[in-house]
């Protein structure tokens, strides 16, 4: 997932936290403002009937009741209100005003109200009074605002969201910039570009120079490398190269005994092997620090065909079978020279570790939508310890077998360099399957 996605979604998510907290506070608080208000009615209707209370008011109770309790009540309709006037005993410590919520059957229906309870005394009897409103309004007035805050805020919420992603896209446009332009050509120093990138952002335009100056250092790295390998193949070959001929000339001396021809034969076998580590050791640096091009389109049925042909006589004599099975005549873009040399190292590997009349069966196809070729042997096997280390500098499958151990490697450098995905799947004693699987940009015909 991009990090602007990631950063959408997380301010996303933090204003729906804030937006949870405020739907659960509101209505609290909503209840509250309604609360104080009702309370405020309240207590303007009790000041109100106490300020036109007399001995009067009090006996007009007393003759509209309708019982012989001393409790005296009014309704308003709907019954939304009530008045409860009653006697009670005289209350020294009893608070003036007392707010609760109760619920009351007024005239057989039972409902929730705000009740006013207010204990005085008139004429040396104690009263308490009484006033009720009821609260069916205000849970219905709740439970509106609720619903109403719960569609602005998903409304607000996919608003910010597209708001966030499009204003991130603008806030990262240099950097998915600098990726494209820089970052991704790390591998590529001479081809790099220097143009500063246009960007707003002080921290964008710091990350662009670090990495011009970070590519300035690679380029003269790289330089100094490739001088390197370059002083290595003259300095090194040259003299293995006269040394060599020097022995072959003293081959030539018909005065040296069979014990001295030994020798020196032994020392030129010595330097071929010594000449050949080297020029293994300066390929695999070479194609490491993409010294080679790209661009030859390959044809790995001709390729397999023409690799079957320069090893029959090496194969036959050891009698292994040697089966082409591809059935696809796939193009590939890379650089053939490498290629060549990536499939030969696999397919003589399957003949140097392969039983006596064994066989290497090449096959390919499509796997997840990627072409691959599959070099199958019926060979000694590998545990899965060996599988790990194969492709290392100088391991060896087996020391019984010739070899500097460092075919695999070279094979597994070209496969990086072409983005070649290489699997490998052994049984000990039944064979080994290398399989190629090669990028998505390649071309089928």
């Amino acid at each position: 997932m991009k990090i602007k996605h990631q950063l959408a979604i997380f301010n996303a998510l933090t204003r729906l936290l804030v937006i949870v907290v405020l739907w659960l506070m509101l209505p609290i608080l909503v209840e509250n403002v309604v609360y104080r208000h009702i309370n405020n009615g309240l207590l303007e209707k009790k000041k109100k009937f106490i300020d036109h209370l007399d001995r009067n008011e009090i006996n007009d109770f007393i003759e509209n009741s309708d019982d012989s309790t001393e409790t005296y009540s009014q309704f308003s309709t709907l019954h939304s209100e009530f008045l409860v006037l009653s006697k009670s005993p005289i209350k020294h410590n009893q608070k003036k005003a007392v707010f609760t919520n109760e619920y009351r059957i007024i005239e057989g229906e039972e409902n929730e109200y705000r009740i006013l309870q207010y204990h005085f005394t008139f004429d040396n009897q104690g009263y308490q009074l009484e006033i009720g409103s009821s609260l069916g309004e205000v849970k219905d007035l709740t439970f509106i605002i609720k619903f109403f805050i719960i569609i602005v805020f998903v409304v607000i919420l996919f608003i910010t969201f597209l708001a966030d992603t499009f204003y991130i896209e603008y806030l990262l446009k240099p950097f998915y910039k600098i990726i494209d332009t820089k970052i991704r050509r790390v591998n590529e120093p001479e081809a790099f570009d220097h143009t500063p990138i246009k960007a707003r952002s002080r921290d964008f335009r710091e990350l662009d120079f670090v990495l011009n100056q970070m590519m300035d250092r690679i380029a003269e790295l790289f330089k100094k490398e490739k001088q390197f390998i370059s002083n290595v193949s003259h300095e090194l070959l040259t003299p293995i190269a006269l040394l060599k001929n020097k022995f072959e000339n003293l081959l030539q001396n018909e005065s040296l005994d069979d014990n001295a021809f030994d020798k020196i034969a032994g020392a030129l076998r010595t330097l071929d092997m010594l000449k050949k580590i080297i020029n293994n050791l300066l390929l695999i640096s070479r194609i490491e620090n993409n010294q080679y091009e790209a661009n030859e389109s390959i044809n790995f049925h001709e390729l397999i065909t023409d690799l079957q042909v320069d090893l029959q006589d090496r194969m036959e004599d050891r009698e292994i079978q040697f089966l082409n099975k591809m059935e696809h005549d796939f193009i590939f873009t890379g650089n053939k020279t490498l290629i060549h040399i990536l499939i030969y190292n696999l397919v003589i590997n399957a003949v140097k570790y392969n039983k006596p009349k064994g066989s290497i069966l090449v096959t390919d196809g499509f796997l997840e939508d990627k072409y691959f070729i599959s070099i199958t042997d019926s060979g000694i096997g590998m545990m899965a310890s060996q599988i790990e280390n194969i492709f290392n500098r100088f391991a060896r499958i087996s020391s019984d077998q010739d070899g500097q151990g460092l075919g695999l490697a070279i094979a597994n450098s070209i496969a990086s360099f072409h983005h070649i995905e290489i699997k490998v799947t052994s049984v000990i004693n039944e064979g080994t399957v290398f399989m190629l699987l090669f990028p998505v940009a390649a071309k089928y015909n």
